[in-house]
């Protein structure tokens, strides 16, 4: 179909790039108006991929898009002469904070692999060396073959400008090799001698602050970011005969300088306040950065929050060639480690107990997003348990002065990184570990947490499962599972109103009566309140409050829909009592509403109640009540085996 014959219009609060920005799959209507709506063109529009359904219903054809319509909105916006949000306005929308860790997350994530590179041949060296001396008495750094290897490992930390000047180009989007020359800059030894060097520096008879900026991380992030903005502004002012050459000529001539004498000193000081105040706490009590760092790493490590930090470990090695980051993070990781195995020794589940078998040797090694997401985090207590005992650990490692000299991925292959702390300081590391590990299996083992469904159950589920499937190839699209009764199920809702309950297909919105946006049912409210039917995350309100979604802390996903073209109140006669993103209680108020009001107005108030994620479950069934209350249960679900 011609673009010039599709204009986007958002009718009823199921649609829209405020939706589509957030969570689609509470609202998955986008509604457009076809200038030529005669049959051809919807039977047209029906046969485009991802289109499930054209319904015509106030006045309008509506297309109903499904689970797809974020992809397809942003396919369309282009299209349209006046998109409704623009970049700008998404930008707005993210936090300061949220901007900056993502920056940082983007600059230091492929510098990892090399990174922990260096670090497992750091402490190759280092166990070589510590065999050498204590074995054979015999000093191997002074060996020509030792020499080569510690420069390989120590080459990345050295020539770190240069590094993190090409991410940092990528991610502000600007000449990759200038920012690298930038950086290399920064680095040449004739440079580095004259600004450790004792006489004064000037440049253009200024005299600048002297700073060595080999290994140093935030000078040349925050000169790639400014360089960004020169290099635009040169490229607009140059004509274009000339962009080629005199736009990375002016870009090096304005930044050198700049970088040298401005923004070179102010990244030397940010990063030293940074490390003041980690080391401050540290000496202050290291016991209790140990325990903060050993507990808190993993949860940070769900939100990608760890890599805001990262560079602090990585600045210590660099300048002083030791760090104990990672050490408190060790214990973090092995605490994860440790419940994974309480899991596998304590669940009934086969599924899980792979999983959770699997999970603990990868978290052994470091890798402990399979143990967090696989089974820790999903069961949440032995994800509390990790939290402990990490954090005993770290304690443990922090009053014993623990500390690595290489930045290395923490697991079993890099406890050598750690054995040049001393005994001392070494023996409390691998104690630290033995204490997070330990701790963290025997307190899931013998305190427990909710199991998944035994195999017996799940077995039983499954054959129920294939008698609905078999149902249901006839019908694929049906409002509910009829045959499916309560003892059948291992999931159930409350009624989020109270009043008549109505059949799905007997609604006169046909998109809710055809079952395409989910299974449910309807009730005609006797009250105009709706209760959370369970604990849940709101995720998303429309503006005219006549719909909201919810994530039910099950993992149902739920679309309550009040009324039937109510949205043309513009939320009159509604209002709300909850915002987005907010976690409720199950009988929480979410939405009030005037019943008479409303329907003094002329509006149907049938209120639609309908599984989203519906595909993910095997059937859903209703109650047989005529009325419900909100103590009712209102649906039954049941999981796929």
């Amino acid at each position: 179909m011609d673009n010039h014959k599709i204009a986007l219009q958002i009718i009823d609060g199921v649609g829209g790039k405020e939706n589509v920005s957030g969570l689609t799959h509470c609202f998955t209507r986008l509604r457009f108006v076809l200038k030529d709506e005669s049959k051809a063109s919807k039977d047209k529009v029906s046969s485009i991929e991802g289109v499930i359904q054209v319904v015509k219903a106030s006045g309008q054809f509506q297309v109903v898009l499904g689970n797809k319509v974020e992809a397809i909105y942003d396919e369309i916006m282009p299209l349209l002469e006046n998109p409704d949000t623009e970049d700008g306005e998404q930008d707005k929308k993210v936090g300061i904070g949220t901007k900056i860790l993502n920056v940082v997350t983007a600059i230091f994530t492929p510098t990892i692999p090399a990174i922990a590179a260096s670090g497992m041949l750091k402490g190759i060296l280092a166990v070589a060396a510590l065999i050498g001396l204590n074995v054979y008495h015999v000093d191997i750094k002074t060996f020509n073959t030792y020499i080569i290897l510690n420069a390989a490992s120590d080459a990345l930390f050295y020539f770190m400008p240069v590094i993190l000047a090409r991410s940092a180009a990528k991610v502000f989007k600007t000449n990759e090799y200038i920012a690298m020359t930038l950086g290399a800059t920064l680095c040449y030894p004739t440079l580095v001698e004259l600004m450790t060097g004792n006489k004064a520096v000037t440049l253009f008879g200024i005299g600048i602050t002297k700073a060595n900026y080999v290994s140093s991380v935030v000078p040349i992030i925050i000169a790639v970011f400014v360089l960004a903005y020169v290099e635009k502004f040169v490229k607009k002012i140059m004509p274009d005969v000339l962009k080629i050459i005199m736009v990375p000529t002016l870009s090096l001539l304005i930044m050198v300088p700049a970088t040298l004498m401005i923004f070179g000193p102010i990244g030397i000081y940010i990063g030293n306040a940074v490390n003041w105040a980690y080391h401050y706490i540290m000496n202050l009590s290291p016991i209790l950065l140990g325990a903060f760092v050993g507990g808190i790493w993993c949860v940070l490590v769900i939100f990608g929050a760890h890599r805001a930090i990262i560079p602090i470990g990585i600045n210590d090695v660099a300048k002083t060639g030791r760090q104990n980051l990672l050490a408190f993070a060790g214990a973090a990781n092995f605490s994860q480690a440790g419940a994974a195995l309480g899991v596998f020794f304590k669940t009934k589940n086969k599924n899980l107990k792979t999983v959770a078998a699997s999970a603990t040797v990868t978290a052994l090694f470091g890798i402990t997003e399979p143990a967090i997401y696989g089974a820790n985090l999903r069961l949440k207590k032995p994800m509390v348990y990790a939290v402990i005992s990490g954090a005993l650990g770290g304690a443990l490692m922090g009053w014993g002065g623990s500390y690595g000299n290489a930045f290395a991925n923490q697991g079993v292959l890099t406890i050598p990184v750690y054995a040049s702390a001393g005994t001392k300081a070494f023996i409390c590391y691998i104690l630290g570990c033995l204490i997070a590990f330990g701790g963290a299996c025997i307190l899931t083992v013998i305190l427990g947490f909710n199991d998944l469904p035994s195999d017996d159950l799940v077995e039983k589920n499954s054959s129920k499962t294939d008698q609905i499937e078999d149902t249901q190839e006839e019908n694929p699209t049906k409002t509910i599972d009829e045959d499916l009764v309560a003892d059948d199920c291992d999931l159930s809702v409350n009624s989020p109103v109270e009043g008549k309950t109505i059949p799905l297909a007997q609604v006169s919105d046909e998109v809710f009566a055809s079952g395409v946006l989910g299974k449910g049912v309807a009730v005609q409210p006797a009250s105009g309140k709706i209760l959370a039917p369970a604990d849940a995350t709101v995720s998303m309100i429309y503006p005219t409050l006549h719909a909201i979604g919810l994530i039910l802390d099950s993992g149902i996903e739920m679309m309550i829909h009040i009324g039937i073209d109510t949205v043309k109140l513009n939320g009159k006669y509604f209002e709300k009592h909850v915002q987005d993103g907010d976690h409720v209680k199950k009988g929480q108020l979410l939405v009030s509403f005037d019943i008479q009001k409303i329907e003094q107005a002329g509006y149907d108030l049938t209120t639609t109640v309908v599984v989203t994620n519906s595909k993910n479950y095997a059937a859903i069934g209703s109650t047989n009540k005529d009325n419900i209350s909100n103590n009712d249960q209102l649906l039954y679900l049941l999981s796929k085996s």
